[in-house]
């Protein structure tokens, strides 16, 4: 009977420990441009998960069962101003989602600008994502996915970080480097939902350009982190989407990188919804929005 009990609960073991996703951290030990430090990171449940004062940065890994993968996957970087990250509902709640479409989603907990404990805050957020994308192709053949159908998806201040990764993917920093680095961080492709893009005055949104720069950053830097400015014809296919009733970040940020898509001769694919307001995530309840995902399931389609 103790035999057959302890195999039993063996067993479950290996059951919930197979059904886990995976969660890998980005960097091995102490993360570049991180001192040591006693803080920790937070994580609030109140309807959305919200994790702030991130200090182990990690990619938690959802991948579809082999039979009806693409071999497409998408790196998810969930909004929240630079401030938090709405882990869930706009990271694996979304992943989770593109699991039912065959589709691998990796969502991104990126440490935020605002953490004391960042020797170089308004780098930290590139030099994250630019790991994760690296960290997914290196695994890509384990994985089942194909290293050249590698995209972005950005919500919000997740959008401006995958714009900024989009159009600097090449940046580089003196630091440490590993294998890793040797691999390309340039997306395959790019989803931007909501996107913050420009840190110029009259359309950025003041708390995720505060957040990231600080109070009175120079115009180069403004000019550097508005991705407008970036684009060249060697951005990724990028799909968009926004609502223009949204008082929070204004539908030009949109506007304006599909415009500068659109000069650099870059396929992008622009959708605008009447209402739908900011945040809106799957668009649940919210009139024709609701239909957004059906639309970038198509585009996707597209890419293969």
């Amino acid at each position: 009977m103790k035999l057959l009990l302890s195999t039993f609960i063996l067993f479950s073991i290996a059951i919930t420990v197979f059904a886990q996703d995976q969660i890998l951290p980005l960097w091995p030990g102490l993360p570049p441009l991180q001192k040591e430090s006693q803080l920790e990171e937070i994580q609030q449940q109140n309807g959305i998960l919200r994790i702030s004062n991130v200090q182990i940065p990690s990619i938690e890994v959802y991948l579809p069962s082999k039979q009806i993968a693409t071999g497409q996957a998408v790196v998810l970087f969930p909004g929240g101003g630079y401030g938090i990250l709405a882990y869930d509902w706009e990271g694996t709640d979304f992943a989770k989602w593109l699991n039912s479409q065959g589709i691998a989603g990796i969502v991104v907990k990126y440490r935020l600008p605002i953490s004391s404990s960042l020797t170089n805050p308004k780098e930290v957020p590139l030099l994250d994502a630019q790991r994760a994308i690296r960290l997914v192709r290196h695994h890509a053949e384990s994985w089942n996915i194909n290293p050249e159908k590698v995209g972005v998806m950005g919500f919000s201040a997740g959008g401006h970080l995958a714009s900024t990764l989009s159009t600097q993917y090449s940046i580089e920093l003196e630091r440490d480097k590993d294998a890793l680095d040797m691999i390309s961080a340039r997306p395959d492709f790019s989803i931007l939902v909501y996107p913050v893009i420009t840190f110029q005055d009259k359309y950025t949104h003041g708390g995720s350009r505060k957040n990231l720069l600080g109070e009175n950053a120079s115009q180069e830097l403004l000019d550097r982190f508005s991705n407008e400015k970036n684009v060249n014809s060697k951005t990724p296919p990028t799909f968009l989407v926004h609502a223009q009733d949204d008082l929070a970040v204004p539908v030009e940020n949109s506007l304006l990188y599909y415009q500068a898509l659109r000069a650099n001769e870059v396929s992008a694919s622009l959708h605008l919804y009447p209402s739908g307001g900011h945040g809106f995530a799957f668009g649940l309840g919210k009139g024709a929005v609701e239909n957004w995902r059906l639309v970038l399931l198509g585009w996707i389609k597209t890419l293969n």
